[in-house]
C-alpha cells in the first residue's frame, strides 16, 4: 500500500504539507500519539474560548434588543459579532483540514464531531460549534472515550442545542417557583445516538429519569462558569436519586458525571462505537470480524480512542481501497488537499464564505445536519445523479478559481493524489483536456477521486 492510498483510506488524501512515509502503516500509528497537532501548533490560539463565545452571543442579543427597543431597523445597523467568530472559526478549522500533514488524527476529529453532532442552524448553537471541537472533541480523540463524553456533554454548544441549559427539574426550587419542567433531548440522545444506542434496551422511564439527574447542567449567562461556559445551576436541579439502565446516581452535579461515566463504558456503548468506526474507515457494510475486534480493544482498553484507532489500522479489510464513497465534506477537503486554491500555500485555505457556498451547494453544509444522528455515511445518500453532476460543477468553478496556481499540471497534481489508483483512462482524459481549468476539472471529477 503507498502513501497516497494509506492518506486516501485513512485520511482526505495527500495533501500539500504531507511528509514521506517508508511505512505508511506506522506513519498512522504515530499521528495518534502526543497531544492534538492543530492545537498544538497554535493555529487556532486567537480563537475564542466558550466562554467568549457565550459572552459575545449575550452582547449581540443586547445589542440587537436596545436596537429594536429606539425602532431602527436591524439591517444596517447590526452585524452579530458572534457571526463573525463562527466564520472566523470555519475558516480557520477548514484550513487545517485542508494543510495538515496529520490527515487520520483530522479525520478522526471530523468523525467524532458528526458522532456528536450539532447543528448551527437551532438553538443559536453555531457560535458554539467551533469551541466544542476544539475544547470537546481535539483533546480527546486519542483518550478515554469517558472523558470525551464529559466534555461534550458539558459543553454549551450541546446543552443548547439540545435544549438541557433551560431544563429544570420538576420538585427543584426553580421548577416549584415557575412550574417550568423537563426538556428530555438530551437525556435520550446521549444514550441513543453517543452512548449505549438502542440496543441497550432502555425505556422512556430510563429517559427521564436520565433527563432528570442533567437538570440543572447549563450555559453560563453572565460569569460564573468554567472556560467553556458551562454552568451548574443547584436550584434548577431534579432532588433525590435516578435509576437509569438499573443504576442509581445521586443527586447533584456529580450525578451526571457518574452516569455519563456508566454509559460510557456500558458494553453496548463499545459494540456501537466500533461499529460506526468499522462503517466509517471500512464499508458501508462493515466485516464483522472487524467489528468484534474493536469492540473488543474499546472493551479491553476501558474505551481508549487512540489504542482503537491503531488497531483500526492493523485491520487488513480497512486497506481495501475504493469501498467507501466521499460525503460531500471529505471530497471538498480531498480536493482542497490535491489542488491548493492559489493564494494558499502554506495554509490551503478559502474565506469562510467560499467554505460555507461551496458545502452548502454540494449539499452538506457545514455543522449543519438536520438531526442530531449527525450526517450520514453510505453510498446510498451521496452517489444520485443530481449529487454527482453537483460536484463536477463545482469542480469545474473551482478549477477556474484556482487558475495560476502552482503545485504542477493537472496530471501532476493527479499523479500525486491518486498515486497508483490513478486510471490510465483518467490520465488519457487529463492530457486530451482543453487546457488547465478543464484537466484540473477531469481529475476532480474522476470515478477514483470520488471515493476512498
Amino acid at each position: 500500500m503507498s502513501a497516497a492510498q494509506a492518506a486516501i483510506r485513512f485520511g482526505y488524501g495527500p495533501g500539500p504539507n504531507d511528509l514521506p512515509a517508508d511505512d505508511p502503516r506506522a506513519a498512522l500509528k504515530a499521528q495518534l500519539r502526543g497531544p492534538d497537532p492543530g492545537l498544538a501548533s497554535g493555529k487556532f490560539s486567537t480563537l475564542p474560548s466558550g466562554a467568549q463565545a457565550v459572552a459575545c452571543m449575550r452582547a449581540d442579543f443586547k445589542t440587537r434588543r436596545q436596537i429594536l427597543a429606539k425602532g431602527l431597523p436591524l439591517k444596517g445597523n447590526f452585524k452579530p459579532q458572534s457571526a463573525a467568530m463562527f466564520r472566523q472559526d470555519v475558516a480557520a478549522q477548514v484550513a487545517w483540514a485542508a494543510s495538515t500533514p496529520y490527515g487520520f488524527r483530522e479525520r478522526l476529529v471530523w468523525f467524532w464531531a458528526n458522532h456528536f453532532s450539532v447543528s448551527a442552524s437551532q438553538n443559536l448553537s453555531g457560535p458554539l460549534i467551533g469551541p466544542l471541537l476544539r475544547e470537546a472533541i481535539r483533546p480527546h480523540v486519542t483518550g478515554k472515550f469517558t472523558d470525551m463524553v464529559l466534555a461534550v456533554e458539558r459543553h454549551p454548544a450541546m446543552l443548547r442545542y439540545l435544549a438541557n441549559a433551560a431544563s429544570v427539574g420538576p420538585d427543584s426550587p426553580v421548577g416549584l417557583r415557575t412550574h417550568r419542567g423537563l426538556n428530555e433531548n438530551l437525556g435520550r440522545e446521549c444514550m441513543e445516538l453517543h452512548t449505549v444506542g438502542l440496543a441497550a434496551g432502555y425505556t422512556q422511564t430510563d429517559v427521564t429519569n436520565m433527563a432528570k439527574v442533567l437538570t440543572g447542567w447549563s450555559v453560563s449567562t453572565g460569569g460564573g462558569g468554567d472556560s467553556t461556559g458551562f454552568l451548574f445551576r443547584p436550584r434548577a436541579h431534579e432532588p433525590g436519586a435516578q435509576t437509569v439502565l438499573g443504576q442509581s446516581f445521586g443527586g447533584g452535579e456529580q450525578a451526571g458525571i457518574d452516569a455519563f461515566t456508566y454509559l460510557s463504558t456500558y458494553p453496548t456503548t463499545y459494540e456501537s462505537l466500533a461499529h460506526k468506526l468499522a462503517v466509517h474507515f471500512i464499508a458501508d457494510d462493515p466485516p464483522p470480524g472487524a467489528v468484534v475486534q474493536l469492540a473488543g480493544v474499546l472493551r479491553e482498553t476501558g474505551g481508549d480512542l487512540g489504542a482503537t484507532s491503531a488497531a483500526l489500522v492493523d485491520l487488513p479489510q480497512a486497506w481495501v481501497p475504493g469501498t467507501k464513497f466521499k460525503t460531500p465534506f471529505d471530497y471538498f477537503i480531498s480536493a482542497l488537499r490535491a489542488a491548493p486554491p492559489a493564494a494558499a500555500p502554506p495554509a490551503a485555505t478559502l474565506p469562510a464564505g467560499e467554505v460555507l457556498n461551496s458545502l452548502n451547494g454540494l449539499g452538506q453544509p457545514l455543522w449543519n445536519a438536520p438531526l442530531p444522528n449527525g450526517w450520514p455515511d453510505s453510498i446510498a445518500d451521496w452517489s444520485g445523479a443530481d449529487a454527482v453532476m453537483t460536484r463536477i460543477d463545482w469542480a469545474y468553478t473551482y478549477a477556474g478559481r484556482r487558475h495560476g496556481a502552482a503545485g504542477g499540471t493537472p496530471g501532476q497534481l493527479a499523479q500525486a493524489a491518486l498515486g497508483p489508483l490513478l486510471r490510465p483512462a483518467t490520465v488519457q482524459a487529463i492530457t486530451q483536456a482543453g487546457g488547465p481549468r478543464a484537466g484540473l476539472t477531469v481529475f476532480l471529477s474522476a470515478p477514483e477521486f470520488q471515493w476512498r
